[in-house]
């Protein structure tokens, strides 16, 4: 190698590290993939937040639901909540994961702002959370009625996400298609 070619190999280098780094600009946060993506709700046995009893995964799955991560303390989770319950007026069935929360402030918020949720489970210290990939809240997860994860959103599930995105998944897991 010659050494004026030895000159250019910084220039080369800086190219290619800045064609990584575009690249990743590139990536929208929001969609951060899921190693559970079409596998199996991890088994778990937490405490219920309505009651003093132990739930498991066997008695939230068998319909085509979303579980919902949430917790007081996640101001997007506030954001979100008003549209959750309207999807619980529509039918959708909604399994809450109070997520590293505390029961009294859990059980405060679902009285003054609405219980959209089948049943909460209690995710004290985020085991739940760690076997599912949570890195905040919200994260909402749908799972068909086998009891396998096919789609995971990051973020406020609003009325264009539901529309746009989990709606038409949703629709689809009820007749029976995998998406």
């Amino acid at each position: 190698m010659g050494p004026r070619l030895k000159l250019f190999i910084p220039l080369i280098l800086f190219a290619v590290l800045a064609l990584f780094l575009l690249r990743g600009l590139e990536l929208d946060p929001r969609e951060m993939p899921s190693a559970l993506i079409d596998r199996p709700l991890p088994e778990f046995t937490l405490p219920s937040l309505e009651s003093d009893t132990l739930v498991n995964r066997d008695a939230v799955i068998g319909e085509v639901a979303l579980f919902n991560v949430w917790a007081t303390w996640c101001v997007s989770c506030r954001v979100e909540h008003p549209y959750l319950n309207q999807l619980t007026q529509q039918g959708v069935p909604i399994y809450g994961v109070n997520y590293k929360d505390e029961d009294q402030d859990a059980l405060r918020w679902l009285q003054e702002l609405g219980n959209p949720y089948r049943l909460n489970i209690v995710d004290a210290d985020g085991s739940l959370g760690l076997d599912l990939g949570v890195y905040g809240a919200p994260e909402t997860y749908l799972v068909d009625a086998g009891g396998v994860i096919r789609y995971r959103h990051v973020g406020v599930v609003d009325e264009r996400v539901w529309r746009d995105i989990l709606q038409p998944l949703y629709q689809e897991l009820l007749e029976g298609r995998v998406p």
